[in-house]
């Protein structure tokens, strides 16, 4: 059985994708779904590649029990042929992605998604805010979208 793969995008890969990825690990583990996923995370920018997620949303995942062990990386024209989802977290990455494919001429079919199309109880949240310059409570009103949006995710490419 093929696996599916899905890669979650935000600006520096530092903050948003790679705590959406840890979240959805930890969901995919929680339920014996690990072995039917690839999952990965990257930036549309490159400002962050070879860096660990920023400290402050590290702290804040592991006070929730989510891991967050990524690194930084860029995306690339070789994720729209590995990917069958990209999911991005605001509509800059969301045009950034889209602009990417486009320019590339990939052949890739992934499906670029906004986070925030699975949310159901941040609906007023029309993107996942970015929260590297605001507080410390910024982390936590992200990671309060991200579980909501990525369970909502899971459920709607799987039936759990």
């Amino acid at each position: 059985m093929a696996r599916i793969k899905v890669l979650f995008v935000c600006l520096g890969n530092i903050c948003r994708s790679p705590a959406a990825e840890a979240i959805f690990l930890k969901l995919i583990s929680k339920r014996g779904l690990q072995d039917e996923f690839i999952v990965d995370s990257a930036g549309t920018g490159s400002w962050h590649v070879g860096k660990k997620a920023d400290q402050r949303m590290r702290i804040a995942a592991k006070h929730r029990g989510i891991n967050i062990e990524s690194i930084a990386r860029q995306i690339n024209k070789k994720d729209f042929e590995e990917f069958d989802f990209i999911i991005t977290m605001d509509n800059s990455n969301f045009n950034n992605v889209s602009s990417l494919r486009n320019r590339e001429s990939s052949k890739g079919n992934s499906k670029i998604i906004k986070m925030q199309s699975f949310t159901s109880r941040f609906k007023f949240h029309k993107e996942v805010p970015d929260p590297y310059f605001g507080g410390e409570d910024g982390f936590d009103n992200v990671l309060d979208i991200l579980e909501d949006s990525v369970e909502g995710f899971l459920k709607s490419i799987h039936s759990v």
